[in-house]
């Protein structure tokens, strides 16, 4: 039981200094890297089942020293699984991040595209270019009506107020 103790130990702390590379590796090794460490990590819960029955053969003054080193083992190497994982969920969500970002930069706003589409949607409705350019023609005449409307009503109420004082 003991060679394999050793060499099960040794695995997880190959283990943890492979975790470091993780945040240094580049986006095309990064899936080897954390392929790599999975499978270890696989091999070390095979081992680990081997040492749980190596154990229980133990006799029985080292049987419950034996379970405890197998048990820290395997606590150890559930946290490297649990890291394992939450660094992957971080790396999906920062993908996901910046293809939205990008999806979001590829989006263009302008007015130029609202007035487009409203002449689309009036092309639906039936309204023909002439219409459009009519009703574009009397709002424009509208708002020098409703300015000239504001100056003399100001003058009015200037000549009111000169008259009455």
């Amino acid at each position: 039981m003991e060679p394999l103790y050793q060499q099960t130990h040794k695995q997880v702390h190959e283990i943890q200094s492979h975790m470091g590379r993780l945040e240094t590796s580049d986006k095309e090794s990064l899936h080897l890297v954390e392929n790599e460490i999975q499978a270890r990590i696989d091999q070390i819960f095979s081992s680990l089942e081997r040492l749980e029955i190596l154990s229980s053969k133990e006799p029985p003054n080292k049987r419950q020293n034996a379970k405890l080193r197998v048990d820290q083992l395997k606590y150890d190497v559930q946290h490297l699984q649990t890291a394992l994982r939450n660094f992957q969920h971080r790396r999906y969500a920062r993908e996901q991040q910046e293809r939205q970002r990008e999806e979001l930069l590829s989006r263009t706003f302008t007015t130029n595209g609202t007035q487009k589409k409203i002449l689309d949607i009036a092309n639906m409705l039936g309204l023909s270019n002439t219409v459009m350019r009519l009703i574009e023609k009397r709002a424009f005449q509208d708002k020098y009506f409703m300015i000239g409307g504001m100056l003399l009503t100001c003058v009015v109420m200037f000549l009111v107020v000169q008259y009455l004082t």
